[in-house]
């Protein structure tokens, strides 16, 4: 049985799960559709090739909008190119836009700016934009990641603006240091770099969490206050490149 266990841990990474979130209100008659991929981690063991199909795959779920997390490479800076021109090809209705993650700043910060720029992708550390779909203004902010940047955003600025308000955070613990005023004025929180602990006790706990906050934001959504916050798998792993009860995810969120 451990044998069979151990080999299944190295199957799961490769069975990717669409996980939806119905946030919609019945005020809210023209709704958005928002696909948010994070962590990657093209390299060793996730291939571009892996990725282009991942992108095929979002491209059929004809999102209005699709947001990235960061840690979009692993290992080596060779594959951010490589991986930024994979994501060029996303379609989605009217935009896209990411942040960096912790090993986009360990291979090239520089380089995965530069290439996010070719793939038409809007960068979004430490800065926003403000959309229009489907007759609604969508207001999305976005932070350095938390081990490896700056974080910075003018929350006057959000309270004066009218629309849904997004945050994206590569890393969750950032939401643990805001107070509940801050957190409050945003609608949604999108965050990853937890991978849901990669391997965990049938899906319950995991004894490993890249996180101060342990199982509290390891994964799924949470309410904090007025605000939702979603926590993804993710996409790829880290060494090793196993997981167990926590499947890789393409997170599908409607509002």
């Amino acid at each position: 049985m451990p044998v069979l266990l151990i080999i299944y841990s190295f199957i799961e990474p490769f069975i990717l799960v669409n996980k939806s979130y119905d946030l919609s209100k019945p005020e809210n008659e023209k709704h958005v559709k928002i696909v948010f991929l994070t962590d990657i981690h093209v390299g060793p063991f996730y291939s571009v090739e892996r990725l282009e199909k991942l992108v095929k795959r979002v491209n059929k779920l004809n999102p209005d909008i699709i947001l990235l997390g960061g840690d979009y490479v692993h290992r080596d800076k060779k594959y951010i190119p490589l991986t930024f021109s994979a994501l060029k090809e996303l379609k989605p209705a009217v935009f896209t836009g990411g942040v960096l993650g912790n090993h986009d700043h360990w291979e090239s910060k520089d380089l995965s700016y530069e290439e996010m720029k070719k793939a038409n992708i809007t960068i979004l550390d430490n800065a926003n934009a403000s959309i229009n779909v489907n007759g609604r203004t969508i207001n999305i902010f976005g932070v350095g990641d938390y081990c490896e940047d700056v974080q910075k955003i003018n929350y006057d600025d959000i309270r004066l603006r009218n629309g849904y308000n997004i945050l994206l955070s590569h890393n969750p613990d950032y939401i643990g240091k805001l107070d509940q005023h801050s957190i409050d004025r945003f609608d949604l929180v999108l965050s990853g770099h937890t991978h849901g602990g990669q391997v965990t006790l049938f899906g319950l706990w995991a004894p490993l969490v890249p996180s101060v906050y342990g199982q509290k934001f390891r994964t799924g959504i949470k309410t904090i206050g007025k605000t939702e916050m979603i926590i993804s798998n993710g996409i790829g792993t880290v060494t090793p490149p196993v997981r167990f009860c926590a499947f890789p995810q393409i997170c599908i969120i409607t509002i």
